[in-house]
């Protein structure tokens, strides 16, 4: 069956490109080309009147919300002043959503649901950084919230290519519809 994207009810959700997660080595995409990739889709999402919500993850100052899982992370680190802003390449417009999350997901304890429903969206578009972290944790709140997806596999990465492939091959296909940049475009633009 051919799916026919309706933008009227189409958001795009742009996950963690901002400076402390795209200076991080990516697979199988460098940083670099999920921005290119991320930005063609951000530009025609503002073209076509739809919403762009962009969302980047920190701790609170007081870092009550930091989870302490009973296996050891090696993510806890020193982070720069910087490392949660933006990158200044997604040029943020005043039509933009900012979504500050303090987990993997964009769902979990943010307002992200709320204002996806109160514009009558019924499907979204991911991309971002990392794959198998806040896209993939997204993506599985999405399905379980009744959004349809489309996955732009070429605007996103991970940490290493298994990291990246995983998701991409087994979980994404059961919540949506995976995709190349230009086959987005494509769906936006018919």
């Amino acid at each position: 069956m051919e799916y026919k994207m309706s933008n009227e009810h189409t958001a795009l959700v742009v996950i963690d490109l901002q400076k402390g997660i795209v200076a991080m080595p990516t697979e199988p995409y460098s940083s670099k080309q999920v921005i290119e990739n991320s930005l063609k889709i951000i530009e025609s999402a503002r073209k076509n009147k739809m919403p762009v919500f962009l969302v980047h993850v920190t701790p609170s100052a007081d870092g009550k919300d930091t989870l302490h899982p009973v296996v050891a992370s090696n993510f806890s680190f020193e982070r720069p002043a910087d490392w949660a802003d933006y990158i200044p390449e997604l040029n943020i417009q005043p039509t933009d959503f900012l979504i500050t999350k303090r987990q993997w997901g964009a769902f979990y304890g943010t307002e992200l649901d709320l204002q996806l429903r109160r514009r009558g969206i019924d499907t979204i578009i991911l991309c971002g950084i990392a794959t198998n972290m806040g896209v993939e944790s997204t993506a599985r709140y999405a399905f379980e919230h009744g959004y349809n997806q489309i996955f732009a596999e070429d605007a996103m990465a991970a940490r290493s290519e298994v990291m990246h492939s995983h998701p991409v091959q087994y979980t994404f296909p059961r919540l949506g519809l995976v995709m190349k940049t230009d086959e987005v475009l494509k769906k936006m633009n018919e």
